[in-house]
C-alpha cells in the first residue's frame, strides 16, 4: 500500500508541474496579446489635430469621419484635438460629426480656436475636454429656421450630449433657446454667448490654451508628437464656393451676365460669364453635399424655358416657369433656404441697379459698345434691312397660326411673321398691318 501511495504522489507531482508550466505559458501569451486587443486608453505620444474650420457641411462630415478612421489605425495615438473655428452650418452635418467624436474610443479635446457658434456648440461639447483660446467665444446656437419642432429637437440633442459629457445641460440649451433664463448668466429673451473667461468661470471650459503642446502637457502627455491633419482641396473649395458671401456674389454675377447676354448680339461674353458663375455656384453645392444632379436638371429646365420665352416674344408661361425653376434650383443648392432667399433678393437688386446703369451709361462706354448692341441701326445712319416691309402697311391679311402674340399671316399671297398689337388673335382671323419697324410687323384684328 505504501508503494502504491508513493507512486501516486510521484505521478501527481509530475502532473502538477506540467499544469503549472502550461498556466505560466498561458499568462505570458495573454500578456503579449492583451495590449493588441485592449480597449483601454492609449499609452503612446502621438497627438493628432483635426481642423474643423468654416461652414459645417456634409463635405466636412466626410472629411472628419475619414480622418478619424485613419487615426484609429495608429497604435501610438494618445489624443485627438479637434481645432474648431466656425460660425456653424447644417445641423444634420454637425450631428454626424458629434457622433464620430463621441464614439471615437480615444481621448478627445475640442479646442475652440477662436469661435464655436451655432452648430459649432454641439461639436465643442462632444469632446472629453473643452479648451478655449484667449478671446474665444461659444454660443448663439439658435436653429434656422427656428420652428418649435426644430428648436425642440435641437435643444434635446444639445442637452443629451451635455449630460453624456457631464456638462450643465441647461447652460448649453440656453445657447439655443431664448426662453431659458439662468440667474446671473442669461436673461429670458436672449441667447447665451460666452467668452473664454466666462466659459471657464461657469465650468463649461476646462482649460485656456494658445497652442497644442500646452494642451498635451495639461493632459499629462509629455514629449507629444503633434500631427496636424490637412484639409483636402475638395473640402476647402466646397466651403469657399458654398459660403454665404461667395454664393451671393456668384448668383449676382450670373444674373448680370444673363442681362448682358440679352442685350448682346448672339451668344458671347455675357452668356459665358453667366454660365461660369452659375456653374461654380452649383459645383459648390454639389461638393458640399447640398445639391445633386436633380438640382442641375431643374436649373437646365429653367434656362430652356427662358430660351423659349426669348424665341417666342411676350412674357408668358415659359418665362415665369423658367424664373421659378431657376429660383428653386438655387434654393435647393444652398446650405439653408433663408441664406438662399437673401442671396437671390440681393442678386436681383444688384442686377436691377446694373441694368439701370447699363441703359443710362452703356451708350457712352466703348467697352459696352464691343459686347452690347446699344447702337440704333436706322436709315439716317446708312443701315438697311435685308428686306423692306413698308409696302404692307394698311393691307389686310389672314392669320395662318394663332398669334400669341407672334405668329404668321398671309397678306396677298405673301407669308410674313407678325406680332399682334394687343393680346392673342385666333387662327383664320382677319387682321390689318398697322406698323412696320425693320423686320417687326405689327397687326391688329379687324372686327
Amino acid at each position: 500500500m505504501s508503494n502504491y501511495l508513493s507512486n501516486y504522489d510521484i505521478i501527481g507531482g509530475v502532473m502538477l508541474k506540467k499544469i503549472r508550466k502550461r498556466v505560466f505559458i498561458l499568462f505570458i501569451v495573454l500578456g503579449i496579446l492583451t495590449p493588441l486587443f485592449s480597449n483601454g486608453e492609449p499609452t503612446g505620444n502621438n497627438v493628432y489635430v483635426v481642423p474643423i474650420h468654416g461652414e459645417i457641411s456634409p463635405a466636412v462630415t466626410e472629411y472628419v469621419r475619414g480622418t478619424i478612421e485613419k487615426i484609429k489605425l495608429d497604435p501610438n495615438v494618445a489624443l485627438v484635438i479637434f481645432d474648431i473655428d466656425t460660425y456653424g452650418g447644417r445641423i444634420d452635418a454637425a450631428e454626424e460629426i458629434s457622433k464620430s467624436i463621441l464614439t471615437i474610443g480615444i481621448p478627445t479635446v475640442t479646442f475652440v480656436n477662436t469661435k464655436a457658434e451655432s452648430a459649432g456648440v454641439l461639436l465643442t461639447i462632444s469632446g472629453d475636454t473643452i479648451v478655449m483660446a484667449p478671446g474665444g467665444t461659444i454660443g448663439s446656437a439658435e436653429p434656422i429656421p427656428n420652428t418649435e419642432k426644430i428648436l425642440s429637437m435641437w435643444t434635446s440633442l444639445l442637452r443629451a450630449v451635455a449630460e453624456d459629457k457631464n456638462r450643465d445641460p441647461n447652460l448649453v440649451a440656453s445657447m439655443a433657446d431664448q426662453s431659458i433664463s439662468i440667474e446671473g448668466v442669461v436673461q429670458e429673451g436672449r441667447l447665451l454667448n460666452l467668452t473664454t473667461q466666462e466659459a471657464l468661470q461657469l465650468g463649461l471650459a476646462d482649460y485656456n490654451a494658445t497652442d497644442y503642446e500646452s494642451i498635451a502637457e495639461f493632459l499629462n502627455i509629455h514629449d507629444a508628437n503633434i500631427i496636424e491633419e490637412d484639409v483636402s482641396f475638395t473640402v476647402r473649395l466646397s466651403q469657399t464656393l458654398s459660403s454665404s458671401y461667395v454664393a451671393s456674389m456668384l448668383i449676382t454675377i450670373g444674373f448680370i451676365g444673363f442681362i448682358i447676354e440679352i442685350f448682346a448680339a448672339g451668344f458671347g461674353l455675357g452668356g459665358t460669364i453667366s454660365l461660369i458663375a452659375f456653374g461654380l455656384y452649383f459645383a459648390g453645392g454639389i461638393l458640399a453635399g447640398n445639391a445633386s444632379a436633380a438640382v442641375l436638371i431643374i436649373f437646365a429646365i429653367g434656362v430652356l424655358l427662358l430660351i423659349v420665352e426669348a424665341v417666342v416674344p411676350g412674357f408668358g408661361v415659359p418665362g415665369i416657369g423658367g424664373i421659378i425653376s431657376i429660383i428653386i434650383s438655387i434654393v435647393m443648392a444652398a446650405n439653408n433656404s433663408r441664406n438662399a432667399i437673401i442671396s437671390i433678393v440681393v442678386a436681383f437688386i444688384l442686377s436691377i441697379i446694373f441694368l439701370i446703369l447699363l441703359l443710362k451709361y452703356g451708350s457712352r462706354s466703348k467697352f459696352f459698345d464691343k459686347i452690347v448692341l446699344m447702337e440704333n441701326l436706322n436709315r439716317e445712319k446708312g443701315y438697311k434691312a435685308n428686306k423692306e416691309y413698308g409696302h404692307l402697311v394698311g393691307k389686310e391679311g389672314t392669320t395662318l397660326t394663332l398669334l400669341r402674340p407672334s405668329g404668321t399671316i398671309d397678306v396677298e399671297g405673301e407669308i410674313v411673321d407678325v406680332v399682334s398689337e394687343v393680346g392673342f388673335i385666333e387662327k383664320d382671323s382677319l387682321v390689318k398691318v398697322i406698323g412696320v419697324e425693320g423686320r417687326k410687323i405689327t397687326v391688329k384684328k379687324i372686327n
